[in-house]
């Protein structure tokens, strides 16, 4: 007999009206939303603009989405375009199946657009946004415990995740992998910024930090998940990726703090009401103050001069006198 356990949710919708409410976007809406207001707070603590994170996450996020989507879709092929699959569903995002590493990824190419358009460094608007996309996961995953998946191996421990019986999975209790994902990337972005606020870190080093505890904690929930995955040498295909990411992540904080130490002093170009920015309104009144000088120097040195002249006529006029 189980003492206890955490329930599973009887269903994953919420109908307002004639409108379904899905537990699992529900989850990545609000933690899309969290990471931007908290990113935006430390974009504005590192000398940018308020707003700016919000314009960039404009392209970041549908790309995430997009690129989410196609790694869980194309590591998971058998599940849509099986024998018996209906390659329909690959779309149907709501039910399920967004791959991290994906949305990364693809993510970067959005927001590297974003930052393009606004001239801002990628690197440091990834630093800045690091431990708001780890709180983003960390509410994201509880749209898993809507959707009743990747849940881990049987246990009967307090803290047992109960799953109901339905076509695709057996009832029982089992370790919430989804819980300790969840747990663990709270942990993260508490460390990004204790080490970002001690070590000053910049030039992406924060991201890259996030980046690797991350995928220090995934690689053993991960190995802890019951659900079918490819295996390459006997290991889950995530397991791997999430070792190769590792390394490649500890790599770049290595090599990018020996190669650009320190933090960039400005992350974000300033503009006035006119929409330029500041370097080009400094520049545009250094030439100004360069085309004037002449004028206003040249015509007081005569004036002086003339003065001087005028004085000493007088004298001497009064002398004659």
């Amino acid at each position: 007999m189980d003492l206890a356990y955490i329930p599973s949710p009887s269903t994953g919708v919420i109908n307002l009206g004639p409108i379904p409410l899905r537990g699992y976007a529900f989850c990545i809406i609000i933690g899309v939303f969290v990471a931007v207001w908290y990113g935006n707070k430390r974009w504005i603590a590192r000398g940018g603009t308020a707003g700016t994170v919000a314009d960039i996450a404009v392209w970041a996020v549908p790309f995430g989405l997009v690129g989410g989507r196609l790694y869980h879709v194309i590591t998971d092929y058998q599940l849509y375009f099986s024998e018996g699959e209906n390659w329909v569903d690959a779309f149907k995002i709501w039910e399920g199946g967004l791959g991290i590493w994906g949305a990364i990824a693809l993510g970067a190419v959005g927001a590297w657009i974003g930052c393009r358009r606004r001239g801002i460094p990628l690197p440091a608007y990834a630093d800045a946004i690091a431990p708001g996309i780890a709180l983003a996961q960390a509410i994201g995953r509880w749209g898993n415990w809507f959707n009743q998946e990747l849940y881990g191996r049987p246990t009967d421990l307090p803290w047992a995740l109960k799953i109901t019986e339905s076509a695709n999975r057996e009832a029982g209790t089992y370790h919430p992998t989804f819980l300790y994902e969840s747990l663990w990337c709270v942990g993260v972005a508490l460390l990004v910024v204790w080490a970002d606020r001690r070590f000053k870190l910049g030039h992406g080093r924060a991201f890259a930090l996030y980046v690797a505890a991350y995928c220090a904690g995934r690689a053993w929930i991960e190995y802890m998940r019951v659900d079918e995955a490819h295996l390459v040498l006997g290991l889950r295909l995530n397991v791997w990726t999430a070792i190769v990411v590792f390394l490649l992540a500890v790599v770049y904080m290595v090599v990018s703090a020996r190669v650009r130490p320190g933090r960039e002093e400005i992350v974000e170009p300033k503009t006035d009401k006119t929409g330029k920015t500041d370097a080009a309104t400094a520049g545009k009144a250094d030439d100004a103050d360069a085309g004037d000088e002449p004028e206003d120097t040249a015509p007081k040195a005569d004036s002086d001069e003339d003065v001087e002249h005028g004085a000493g006529n007088g004298a001497g006029s009064a002398a004659k006198s």
